[in-house]
């Protein structure tokens, strides 16, 4: 009888590692278009701080491309 506690424990263990496990795992997918966006107006800001110039913050003043 004791043998059988022992198993008896141990598959809910691992049943519950198992869920646990499986409730850690988050997807988060990004909109291709926003983050090319994202990383031209970064790439952008980086040229203008190399060639001296201050980094414009506000996106409506941006050139349009």
């Amino acid at each position: 009888m004791n043998t059988m506690r022992i198993s008896n424990i141990t598959w809910a263990g691992l049943l519950l590692a198992l869920t646990l496990q499986a409730c850690v795992t988050i997807n988060i997918y990004f909109p291709a278009a926003a983050a090319e966006k994202a990383a031209d107006k970064i790439i952008d800001e980086v040229w203008q701080l190399k060639e001296g110039q201050p980094a414009n913050t506000d996106p409506a003043a941006a050139p349009a491309k």
